[in-house]
């Protein structure tokens, strides 16, 4: 009989020990970067053959890849903008709105809010460490992946999560480097989510209040998601495969990019598109749709 020596035998890996821990320090991944880690986690590794499925779903070598549809929403022709909404929402389930109204001094100054709050230290009596949370009653809270305990994987991201309707969160919850930046953002947002609300609701053949009629509209929940320098990106994920519940998302990105979207089979890049918007239609709105 032979007995295998501790040294040779490889520790037990507690993955719920190594979540709590990560959680422990109320910094995120953005903690790990800022310490100096050189390897990706264990818990933030893709398994192999979540790799090799993406790689399959991708646009073939030679083809061209396709585009999502961009639609000016200030052309001054309504009846093609509805149509182009309505084409749009049906064949894709997403577009990108130009000229829709938003500043673009607003939209810069979000995102520079949202990345400096990021960015900046954690530590005891930070914003990071007075808003780190997991309690979903909370309408202002930042963590690192908000389903962190039930994913089989973590994303390498952190989010700062603010609920800014139906009732606004008090001034002071939201950290001090993002205050009016984003007050003034979720304010112009919520605009041009009405507007798209009234646009779908012409596409669909029903009057323009509609969806606003039977309050559609009425939540809004900002998710400021940041993806850290990774040292092996090609072992993790910003984030997984999903759907997005809501009704509307208005999505804005970085010049970064990174974002893909699943359409006939395949994974389609989306480019990062200077002051435009993309916008997904939700589950919810689907399931409305096809009632």
């Amino acid at each position: 009989m032979s007995t295998a020596s501790s040294e040779s035998s490889p520790a037990a890996y507690d993955r719920t020990a190594e979540l709590h821990a990560l959680d422990a320090t109320y910094a995120g991944v953005r903690g790990l970067v800022a310490s100096g880690v050189t390897h990706v986690p264990r818990i933030f590794r893709v398994p192999d053959q979540h790799h090799e499925s993406r790689q399959d779903a991708t646009v073939p070598a030679g083809q061209e890849p396709a585009a999502i549809p961009i639609i000016d929403l200030g052309c001054g022709d309504h009846e093609a903008v509805v149509a182009a909404v309505r084409r749009a929402a049906a064949e894709w389930g997403f577009f990108k709105v130009t000229g829709h109204g938003v500043p673009e001094d607003t939209m810069a100054m979000a995102m520079d809010a949202v990345r400096a709050f990021h960015e900046a230290d954690g530590g005891e009596g930070s914003d990071k460490a007075r808003l780190y949370s997991r309690e979903l009653a909370r309408a202002v809270k930042y963590h690192c992946n908000f389903d962190l305990y039930q994913s089989p994987v973590a994303n390498w991201r952190d989010t700062l999560y603010l609920r800014m309707a139906p009732t606004p969160p008090d001034a002071g919850d939201l950290p001090d480097n993002c205050r009016n930046a984003l007050f003034d953002y979720a304010h112009q947002v919520k605009s041009l989510g009405n507007t798209l609300f009234e646009l779908l609701s012409e596409a669909l053949g029903l009057k323009p209040s509609h969806l606003t009629d039977i309050e559609c509209n009425q939540g809004q929940v900002l998710l400021c998601h940041y993806y850290p320098p990774c040292p092996q990106p090609e072992l993790a994920i910003g984030t997984s495969r999903h759907s997005d519940g809501g009704f509307l998302t208005i999505l804005l990105q970085d010049e970064i990019g990174g974002l893909q979207i699943f359409i006939e089979d395949q994974w389609v890049d989306v480019a990062p598109t200077p002051g435009a918007f993309i916008v997904n239609i939700g589950d919810l709105l689907q399931v409305f749709k096809s009632c």
